[in-house]
């Protein structure tokens, strides 16, 4: 029994479907989700979304926001998020080379100036892991990769 999971920004709709799973950074460590999961809302951290469908893993990276579970669905509600495939990797390498920089450059005494370069560096590190991710992952010979329940 598939689980209905979308995520979506204030820009737009990134993922609506029907899933096997859901794995998500909520802010007090990852979450798995799978059908008929106890309701529950929480707040979601900068990190990696993983969504198994058929046997297949979509990976997306996401940067806040907050996460409702109801048994029969998940919604995603993200400050910001993209597909695996979508992410810009010389965007997001420049993105961190930029904030690494003013980080050595030493961030004056201000605290929110200091959580915005620190926040721009999590995103950038994220969307990289991502795409990394998901190239290893199509990459991978089927036969090396961690079998799933329907594989056998």
């Amino acid at each position: 029994m598939p689980i209905l999971c979308e995520i979506v920004t204030q820009e737009r709709a990134v993922f609506s479907g029907e899933v096997d799973a859901v794995n998500l950074p909520g802010s007090e460590g990852r979450l798995g989700i799978l059908p008929n999961h106890t309701p529950l809302l929480t707040t979601l951290g900068y990190g990696e979304v993983i969504v198994r469908r058929g046997g297949e893993d979509l990976y997306f990276a996401v940067g806040g926001g907050f996460a409702e579970v109801q048994p029969t669905k998940v919604i995603i509600l993200a400050d910001s998020a993209e597909y695996a495939e979508e992410i810009d990797v010389q965007r997001a390498l420049a993105a961190r080379q930029r904030a690494e920089k003013m980080m050595a450059e030493g961030v004056p005494d201000d605290p929110e100036r200091y959580a915005q370069i620190r926040a721009s560096l999590q995103r950038a590190q994220i969307r990289l892991n991502v795409s990394q991710r998901r190239r290893r992952a199509s990459a991978m010979p089927t036969d090396l990769r961690e079998p799933r329940q329907d594989e056998g």
